[in-house]
């Protein structure tokens, strides 16, 4: 895998005017855009991937679909039909959530967001009822067997999840991997990119 193939840029602004200039000088070094919820609410999904994909750009639809199974099913279908690289649900959705997904994916990836990165250990403990990493363990089994292509975890998760034999070819998306000079906004469980 070449390197660019594993970087995602986030288009966290709340305009396409922002995210215009990150769009035309990062698309030929990036494997693709993860446009989310401030961008889908402000500018409107479809727009957001068009915009996107007419300056160059592959789309990650950040919509963290959760719901009953035929409404995330049908939002699935609608995001594979804008053509976007790959889309999410939440895997506490649960299995048939994922599963709908996976029947409607069309051509795109569609990734299962395990725990929130910006989840620190207590908060897990009051929400879960144990460890981020037993539940990310536990959501990274339940979206292989409903068919997901892959999963989203804090990269503190990796050694964890690279160790169980069932989960072998499942991708790994890290949302928390930036340099130790930057900014981790409400992300709690980060790595640089060395640690990762």
């Amino acid at each position: 895998m070449a390197a660019k193939d594993r970087i995602i840029v986030a288009l966290d602004v709340p305009s396409l005017e922002q995210a215009g200039p990150l769009i035309t000088s990062l698309a030929y070094y990036v494997w693709c855009f993860k446009i989310g919820l401030e961008l889908i609410t402000a500018e409107g999904g479809p727009q957001a991937v068009r915009f996107v994909q007419e300056r160059g750009g592959q789309v990650f639809y950040d919509g963290k679909f959760c719901d009953i199974p035929n409404t995330v099913g049908n939002a699935a279908k609608a995001a594979a039909g804008l053509g976007v690289q790959m889309f999410n649900v939440h895997a506490s959705a649960g299995v048939e959530a994922m599963m709908a997904a996976v029947a409607n994916k069309w051509k795109a990836l569609v990734l299962a967001v395990t725990v929130l990165t910006s989840l620190e250990e207590n908060n897990a403990h009051l929400i879960f009822g144990g460890s981020s990493k037993a539940k990310v363990l536990q959501l990274a089994r339940d979206a292989k067997i409903a068919g997901c292509d892959g999963i989203i975890c804090s990269p503190q998760e990796l050694e964890l999840l690279g160790k169980q034999k069932e989960l072998v070819g499942l991708l790994k998306v890290t949302p928390g991997v930036r340099p130790e000079w930057a900014a981790t906004g409400d992300q709690k469980r980060v790595m640089t990119p060395a640690e990762a």
